[in-house]
Order: C-alpha cells, then sequence, then structure tokens
C-alpha cells in the first residue's frame, strides 16, 4: 500500500468539501481532498444544479404548450410543440459535465490533489482510499469530514424498480404517465411540479396537514394555489403505506382514515435527507454527535482535535451555500487565521412555482424569542413588474424589532425571488433597519420595489398601497 502525507485532508468534494479545499490551497496549505465519485457532490451532480435545470425547461416547455392552447393573455400563439426529452436531459447533463470540470480546474489552479476513491478512516489522523489502482494510505495533520447527506428511505417503500429518490428522478429518459411524490416538502414539489409541467400526472401525498410544512402557512399558500391550477392533486394528511401486491400502485391512508390505492408509474420519495456518515469508518472515532448528525463547535471542530465537520453531516439547515461557509472559514481557520461562525443568517429558497425566500426570523419565530416585533408584507399584485410578468401572486414580508427596527426576518413568495435572496441577507448581515430599506432608492419597474414598499408599510406610509 502506497502512502502519501498533507497537512489537511478533506474528505468529499461536494460543495463544502470543494470550498475547503481550494481556499486551503489558495493559502498555501498542501492539501488533498477525497471524492468517490464525481466533484461537486450531490448539489452539482444529482441535486442543486440538474434539478433547476429541469425546472427552468418544464417552465419553458408550459409556457409554449399555454400558447397554443389558447392561454396567453398576450396574444400569443404557435403550432403544438413536441417534446424531446432525451435532449432536455442531454443539456442538463452538459450543464453538470460543464461544472465537474470547472470544479476540478479550480482544484488544481489552487495546487489541491483529488483523489478519486473511497475513504475510510483508520484512525484520526489516518485514512485508508480504496482508488481503482488499489488501496492507498494518506496521513494529514488535519481532516475534514465533508461527506454530506443521501435520501431517507421509508422502510415500507424501498428504494427500486418504480420507487426512485430525487437522484433517479433526476436521471430518467423519459416522462412518467403518473408520478405520484411521497412527501410534499420543497424536493418533491419542486420536482412533481416541472414533470406536471412536462405532462405527466402527479399526485403528492404528503403526511402533514398542509404541503410545504417547514415554512409558514402564509408563505406556502401561493405555491399550493399554483399547484391547484396546475391540475396537481395534492393529499394532505395522508399516510403512505406500501406497494400493492402488484407492484403498480401505492396504498395510501387518507386524512380521513379511509384507505385507497394510487396508479403510479413512477413514486418519488422525497422525506428528507440523512448525513451520510455510513461505510467511512466514524465509529473508529471519539466523534460527539446530535441525533444522527456530527456534533461541531462555532468553528467547525468536533470533539476529536484535528478533526473537523462540515456540511450536511453537522445538521440543519442542510443547504449547499452553509457548507460553502463553513468550508472557506474552516480552511482559514487550519491557515492560522481566527475566524469563527457568527453568521446572522442563512437564506433558504424554494423553487417552486412561485419561489420562496426566507432569510433569519418569521413572525412566530421572533415572537417565541420574546421580541415586540412589527411586521407587514407588500403583495405583488400591487407591483408592476410583477403584473407585466404575469405573476402577481405573492408578497414581501419584513419583521423587525418594535422598538428600534431592526430587521429580524425578510420572507417572500412570487416569481423568481429566489435573486432578492442576496439583497435579504445582506441587509440582515449588515444590521439594516426598517428605515434603511426605505431611505434606499430600489430600480423601478422590479420585484425589489416590494421589499422598499414592506418596510414603508410597517413604518405606517406606504406608497403604493
Amino acid at each position: 500500500m502506497t502512502e502519501i502525507t498533507c497537512k489537511l485532508l478533506v474528505i468529499g468534494a461536494g460543495p463544502g468539501g470543494y470550498t475547503c479545499a481550494i481556499r486551503a490551497g489558495q493559502l498555501g496549505i498542501n492539501t488533498i481532498i477525497v471524492e468517490a465519485e464525481k466533484p461537486g457532490g450531490t448539489c452539482l451532480n444529482v441535486g442543486c444544479i440538474p434539478s433547476k435545470a429541469l425546472i427552468h425547461a418544464a417552465g419553458e416547455y408550459e409556457t409554449i404548450t399555454g400558447a397554443t392552447e389558447g392561454k396567453s393573455a398576450l396574444g400569443i400563439s404557435c403550432a403544438k410543440p413536441s417534446l424531446d426529452f432525451a435532449r432536455t436531459i442531454a443539456w442538463k447533463d452538459g450543464i453538470v459535465r460543464r461544472l465537474n470540470g470547472g470544479v476540478a480546474g479550480l482544484l488544481k489552479k489552487a495546487g489541491v490533489r483529488l483523489i478519486a476513491g473511497h475513504a475510510r478512516f483508520v484512525d484520526g489522523k489516518s485514512i485508508e482510499v480504496e482508488t481503482r489502482s488499489g488501496p492507498q494510505m494518506i496521513r494529514a495533520e488535519t481532516v475534514v469530514i465533508a461527506t454530506g447527506s443521501e435520501p431517507i428511505p421509508i422502510p415500507s417503500l424501498p428504494f427500486g424498480d418504480r420507487v426512485i429518490s430525487s437522484t433517479e428522478a433526476l436521471a430518467l429518459t423519459e416522462i412518467p404517465n403518473r408520478l405520484v411524490v411521497v412527501g410534499g416538502g420543497y424536493i418533491g414539489l419542486e420536482l412533481g411540479t416541472a414533470f406536471k409541467k412536462l405532462g405527466a400526472a402527479v399526485t403528492v401525498v404528503e403526511a402533514a396537514p398542509r404541503i410545504l410544512p417547514q415554512y409558514d402557512g402564509e408563505l406556502s399558500a401561493p405555491v399550493g394555489r399554483s399547484l391547484s391550477a396546475l391540475g396537481v392533486t395534492v393529499l394532505t394528511g395522508a399516510k403512505a403505506k406500501a406497494l400493492a401486491a402488484d407492484g403498480k400502485a401505492l396504498a395510501v391512508e387518507t386524512a380521513s382514515g379511509e384507505q385507497t390505492s394510487l396508479e403510479a408509474d413512477k413514486i418519488l420519495v422525497t422525506v428528507g435527507r440523512r448525513p451520510a456518515t455510513s461505510g467511512f469508518g466514524l465509529e473508529t472515532l471519539d466523534l460527539d454527535t446530535i441525533g444522527p448528525f456530527l456534533r461541531i463547535d462555532d468553528r467547525c471542530r468536533t470533539s476529536m482535535r484535528g478533526v473537523f465537520a462540515i456540511g450536511d453531516v453537522t445538521g440543519e439547515p442542510m443547504l449547499a451555500h452553509r457548507a460553502m461557509a463553513q468550508g472557506e472559514m474552516v480552511a482559514e481557520i487550519v491557515a492560522g487565521r481566527r475566524r469563527a461562525w457568527d453568521r446572522v443568517s442563512i437564506p433558504a429558497i424554494c423553487f417552486t412555482d412561485p419561489e420562496i425566500v426566507t432569510v433569519g426570523l418569521a413572525p412566530s419565530e421572533a415572537s417565541g424569542r420574546g421580541f415586540e416585533i412589527k411586521t407587514d408584507h407588500f403583495p405583488f399584485r400591487a407591483n408592476g413588474r410583477a403584473l407585466t410578468l404575469e405573476h402577481e401572486d405573492g408578497f414581501i414580508r419584513t419583521v423587525a424589532r418594535a422598538d428600534n427596527h431592526l430587521l429580524l426576518g425578510i420572507q417572500g413568495v412570487g416569481a423568481g425571488i429566489a435573486e432578492l435572496s442576496a439583497a435579504f441577507s445582506l441587509a440582515l448581515e449588515m444590521g439594516a433597519r426598517l428605515d434603511d430599506v426605505a431611505m434606499t432608492i430600489h430600480a423601478h419597474p422590479t420585484q425589489s420595489e416590494g421589499f422598499h414598499e414592506a418596510a414603508l408599510k410597517s413604518l405606517g406610509h406606504a406608497i403604493h398601497i
């Protein structure tokens, strides 16, 4: 077995891992990163990027289809379109390959050595990697665990054949005629909406009383209306039980206790994700955990000296951009810089139709922490740009302290408002108050004016409503 040494070893080349390695390389640290699959992790290969490509393609197809059916209010009509789904998937895969190459190129540029293989701890400083050319031992002064997460299966619905996870859904070569989505969270609704727009008959089965239970009802309501308008069947308070005897239908218990079955060509299970911690030899280490997640401090240090952990293995929020920020911080700590996790907010986005953005505290969360708050929202039905885009269902909401107007949270739901997340986050990180937002000139006509108007409204002098 060959043996190599390094100052920093990163296990996992997802967004957190490759960011950590690149930054470490920039800082002159002898760094090795190990990845069993392609660089980029779940997000780039089978998650964020390919799903957004599919969502975009579905939206384009829906627009054209609407024009053929006389649904366009713009006076646009065209012949009935056709969908070459194989070309759609090829286009999506091309984007992924391009970004794979980009990540590999950035690692090389930073002087980071990328080793393809599966890593397993021998002890806190020694990792054995099973590569195509045989086992290789790596000894490192510092190790970063960035192994990410994986879909959670339902025991009565194991993955295989008709039962698929989001990974398999993004690799389908044809549109299923009938798709049942188990789980009405953001992953299930993003993909379910896309497949509905592409022509599938979609049914969503959600055990909670409403869809998107991780968001407050005011934010999820416009998404529910959109699903209804699209013709997606949504069963809330319903439990997926098991496949029917012939394997062609899903047995479901409805909210009223009635037993029914849903015929399906594919059953997409999206009930959550769990940390990918098995198979890496972590049981040989003395690591504290919080439930299934690795416990870390404000510097992403685990309970074992010289071992850091970042990203999904460390718990919620399981978001790529959180992992990337953690990775950058850890690299600088390893380089000897003074850093600690002091982020005020981590934005979360649901790429449904319409999109949802949340930053900071929702009204109920702020009140629950003892704050007396001022909160108000501005509806997009009063926003000129939203009307010109034919998307007026939604709003932007501000949450601020009543005493000094300090912003505690900003939320919104509307078409394309994911791009406003940076402005929302920046406001919170900079310690902005309602008055600061109200005094900032927002370009007209843009949907960002809703942020301005929400602040004005909360101050008692909204202009356009």
